[in-house]
């Protein structure tokens, strides 16, 4: 006996198949399964043919494929801002920090709900894509290390943010949706031994879901190296076998440097003072000393920068641009760091340049997403090609089948 999930029926079928059981007293998968059954018997007498003479449809792959998605730990939405250029419709986000909020609100005319903690899975529309830059600074080599160094748990120890992972892998439980793309640092695979990958990623599997990572520098978009795991999730019930999926590579061409991003005439406050500049220098020179790599980075224009992190906003110090000799660098403005993340100009700066650097320092690159979304519409395209549409297994037979 097999099973199948239908999902977004046309109101007038609804209302129709309602109709119809108030009228014969039967449930809908009574009714359902009495419709299906009445037309194959009159298929195979050759009383009617169910579908028409397929017609081939040149249509652009993936740009014309329309799908919904929901975008978790949005942050500022670059997740939302790269699938919504691939034809993604955002039904649903979610961030809890009220100054990202307060940039959604200005950038997308609404304002994504709170924190994830508190919204029932029920709640969350259903979705074809989960996206989601799960929290990181449990992970990361900085959060690590200043963990470390306050004696406090980190990765899955740390209730506060590395749990999330799970009220994430709980969201994908109950939604089950047929594709995710997560997001985090580079550091996740390594982070513990290796131990807190094994976890996220047996945590997926046991969800039924193929587990595609790869480590991905933005270098190849924007003039940053930048380098963050991504990891995409095909739902096996949906796709069945191992899908047909790669990541993308860098597109060709000239590598964008620096000095494609950098203003004109940038605002003499980002020029470091003279007694930062002295400090840093004296820093990085005592650090040198000692043989460690501590120390600001003075990026060419003819190059790439260092990874713009959230602290950017205390000094700059990991990205400074130099202003000619005898004169001290300057940092990068709000406007320079959104574009170094791969954000278009037209995306207005509403909060204070403080939380503007804090926000682009853990937000996602945009045209990175982008193209690996790119890569996941054209493996439902090419599967919708020979299958037709995306079926699946209830939940109720999924979870059976994991107690059995």
């Amino acid at each position: 006996m097999g099973n199948m999930l239908i999902r977004r029926v046309p109101a007038e079928v609804d209302s129709w198949i309602e109709e119809e059981c108030s009228r014969y007293r039967v449930s809908r998968q009574e009714f359902v399964v009495s419709v299906l059954q009445t037309a194959y018997e009159r298929k195979y007498e050759g009383q009617m043919t169910l579908f028409p003479t397929p017609r081939t449809v040149e249509r652009a792959v993936p740009g014309t494929l329309p799908f919904k998605f929901i975008d978790l730990f949005s942050g500022i939405g670059g997740f939302r801002i790269a699938l919504e250029k691939l034809g993604g419709s955002c039904a649903f986000s979610c961030e809890w920090d009220r100054y990202a909020q307060k940039t959604q609100k200005a950038w997308f005319n609404e304002e994504p709900a709170g924190d994830i903690r508190k919204i029932k899975p029920a709640d969350i529309p259903d979705h074809d894509i989960l996206a989601a830059g799960f929290p990181c600074q449990p992970f990361s080599i900085a959060g690590v290390s200043k963990k470390n160094s306050l004696g406090r748990p980190h990765g899955f120890r740390c209730a506060q943010q590395g749990n999330l992972f799970f009220t994430l892998a709980t969201i994908i439980e109950a939604k089950r949706p047929p594709v995710a793309i997560l997001e985090n640092v580079k550091n996740l695979q390594s982070h513990d031994g290796g131990r807190t990958w094994q976890v996220i990623r047996e945590t997926l599997r046991d969800l039924d879901y193929v587990v595609c990572p790869a480590v991905i520098d933005a270098a190849g978009w924007v003039p940053q190296h930048r380098e963050r795991i991504f990891i995409v999730c095909f739902d096996r019930q949906v796709f069945r076998e191992e899908p047909d999926f790669t990541f993308p590579e860098p597109p060709a061409g000239p590598r964008p440097k620096l000095a494609d991003i950098l203003e004109a005439a940038p605002p003499e406050k980002y020029t470091l003072s003279p007694h930062l500049w002295n400090y840093l220098q004296e820093y990085a020179r005592r650090h040198q000393e000692k043989g460690n790599g501590f120390g600001f980075g003075l990026a060419s224009p003819d190059g790439i920068t260092r990874t713009l992190s959230a602290r950017y906003y205390k000094d700059g110090s990991e990205i400074l641009i130099p202003q000619g000799k005898g004169r001290p660098p300057r940092r990068l403005t709000p406007r320079e760091c959104a574009r170094l993340m791969g954000f278009p100009d037209e995306y207005t700066i509403v909060v204070s340049d403080t939380q503007a650097y804090r926000q682009f320092g853990n937000a996602v690159v945009p045209p990175v997403v982008e193209a690996v979304g790119r890569e996941v519409l054209r493996t439902i395209s090419g599967f919708l090609k020979q299958k037709g549409c995306l079926v699946k297994s209830p939940v109720a037979a999924y979870r059976s089948r994991k107690a059995s």
